[in-house]
């Protein structure tokens, strides 16, 4: 069966059950439908003394190929929990329980280049249409919050521009959750003096929004409505920013607080293993912070002993940004890292054609071979970059069907000859009994409640906005310098001479490559990464740095995953995987 018709096929229970056996209060769930709710986060219990341990999943460079990091994030958790209830449990696992933290699925992605992405196989969240499509409807909340504010913009402007605000600055643009290239360069205000003010704008796709990642690192709404107030909408003739919190005679923050108000609470699901999972904002991590919210992963952590969360793409980016910016503004410093690899992905990191993967019998074993061992550079420098942020670091090998005893004996002795503990998962066909070995090389690892976390950031206060970019290309990335177009070296000048130069920084960088070019794979040095555009975003409390080609609102590929979707006259959809 592929991943729909498993989904399909599952017995899901009642949300209030799996609420129930989580310790969420009856009163502080919100149902919408039988298998999803929304949790009132102020009728949940006191949060214990030692709230849970972090666990970060992550993985290498994101290829064709396939890696798996949200399919072992969900696996994993399933296998936590399994193996607290075994005979053979760890002393100190016994009765313990864990929590699976994600991200939402983007329609972008969805109707785009991925398709689903809520894991896969027997490895899943579930519901998976409703969570892929619509789910409780955050992020349409999220979309007509900032379009509501881009719509004051232009009233204002409209209304006399009382603020003096100069329409060449405004930086904000509206947001739509889909793939459309045609709607990066816009202009609006056409059609006369009552139609508005004419001026170029354009789209970002909502995971990309100030708006997105504001909510996403929100502590509670106090919280979400100051830091909304903050993002800078444009700026005067003299250069003086314009905040949210200056428009009209109280801010628009609150508006905009009344369209999030209900979409801030945590949204509760269950995985097909039957552990609880938080599924909550959606921020990409190539162009964004890459984490789920930090409202969700705190709920988590209240209830469980430990929260098996992902973020996106590779280390090099949710990696390090959850290091450096999530786990920071959210108060849980992570306690391990699981970096999750596969057989294929690491053979196209060492120079062998997509096509070619799969063809791996007879004479051309050693060349397979030969090509794991070319790529496995790449995981072993995501495994420096962790290791290096003081947390001990697990790899776990997602197996796919092709994978050869061969070569998954290889790569865990490799693991071996370098001291990082590695199990392979098959969590795709076992679900979280696929996972029960990487589970138990987490627990060796994983520091106990009274140990802490030995984490530490990449940076430190005193760094500025160059210091802190150079440390991620120099140090994450193995580059030796940064350029700066002449933009970006002006915007750079601007951001010291305003006090924002000691802010971090969120990179905007390809997925597929250490470097600004998606063509180099492998785990390449002494390359320079150009940066083109600094936006200051002090909602969200960070920089970001543009590099490359990466844009804000991404097209859809020649092929979408849309033009293989439908649903019959029973309301069954197909092609969502």
């Amino acid at each position: 069966m592929n991943d729909a018709e498993i989904s399909a096929a599952a017995t899901l229970e009642p949300v209030a059950d799996v609420a129930h056996r989580a310790g969420i209060p009856a009163d502080a769930l919100i149902p919408y439908g039988h298998y999803m709710a929304k949790v009132d986060t102020r009728r949940l219990p006191e949060p214990p003394a030692t709230p849970g341990r972090v666990v970060l999943v992550t993985g290498i460079s994101p290829t064709p190929a396939g890696e798996g990091k949200s399919t072992v994030t969900v696996g994993l958790t399933d296998g936590l929990n399994l193996l607290s209830q075994a005979e053979d449990a760890p002393v100190d696992w016994a009765g313990r329980t864990a929590i699976a933290a994600l991200r939402e699925p983007s329609l972008g992605p969805v109707f785009g280049m991925k398709g689903g992405a809520t894991g896969g196989g027997y490895a899943q969240v579930v519901p998976m249409e409703n969570i892929n499509l619509h789910f409780t409807g955050d992020f349409h909340a999220i979309t007509a919050a900032h379009n509501l504010l881009c719509a004051l913009v232009d009233n204002h402007l409209h209304r006399g521009n009382a603020l003096g605000l100069d329409p060449r600055t405004i930086s904000i643009k509206r947001a739509l959750d889909t793939n459309d290239r045609a709607l990066r360069e816009t202009i609006i205000g056409l059609g006369g003096r009552s139609e508005g003010v004419p001026r170029e704008n354009g789209f970002e796709i909502t995971v990309a929004t100030e708006t997105m990642a504001v909510f996403c690192l929100a502590t509670d709404l106090e919280d979400l409505k100051d830091r909304l107030s903050r993002m800078i909408i444009g700026r005067t003739r003299d250069q003086r920013p314009v905040t949210v919190g200056d428009l009209g005679p109280n801010g628009a923050q609150g508006a905009m607080a009344v369209l999030l108000k209900d979409a801030l609470r945590p949204n509760l699901v269950q995985t097909l293993g039957g552990s609880a999972a938080f599924v909550h904002g959606g921020p990409f991590a190539n162009i964004a912070h890459g984490a789920n919210s930090i409202t969700a992963t705190n709920t988590a952590r209240r209830l469980s002993d430990v929260v098996v969360t992902e973020a996106g793409f590779g280390a090099d980016l949710g990696g390090q940004k959850f290091m450096d910016i999530t786990s920071v503004a959210g108060g849980f410093p992570p306690a391990a890292s699981v970096i999750v690899a596969t057989v294929r992905a690491l053979k196209l990191n060492g120079g062998m054609a997509l096509q070619e993967l799969d063809r791996n019998t007879g004479d051309a074993e050693q060349q397979h071979l030969e090509a794991l061992e070319a790529g496995v550079a790449n995981l072993a420098r995501h495994i420096e970059n962790m290791a290096a942020y003081g947390v001990p670091v697990v790899v776990a090998i997602n197996r796919f069907p092709q994978d050869t005893e061969a070569e998954l004996d290889w790569l865990t002795a490799w693991c071996a000859r370098r001291g990082v503990p590695a199990a392979v998962a098959e969590v795709w066909a076992r679900g979280g009994a696929g996972a029960l070995d990487v589970a138990r090389r987490l627990l060796e690892v994983l520091p106990s409640e009274k140990a802490g976390s030995g984490w530490h950031s990449l940076w430190t206060e005193n760094m500025t906005v160059a210091d802190r970019i150079e440390a991620v290309v120099t140090q994450i990335y193995g580059g030796s310098a940064v350029e700066y177009a002449p933009a970006a070296a002006q915007q750079l000048v601007q951001l010291a001479e305003e006090g924002w130069d000691h802010l971090p920084v969120c990179m905007a960088k390809t997925q597929y490559s250490f470097t600004d070019d998606p063509a180099v794979l492998g785990a390449p040095s002494d390359f320079t990464v150009l940066v083109r555009e600094l936006l200051l975003r002090p909602g969200a409390g960070f920089v970001v740095a543009l590099t490359g080609a990466v844009m804000t609102m991404p097209g859809l590929p020649k092929e979408p995953a849309a033009d293989f979707m439908d649903v019959d006259a029973d309301g069954n959809v197909t092609g969502l995987f």
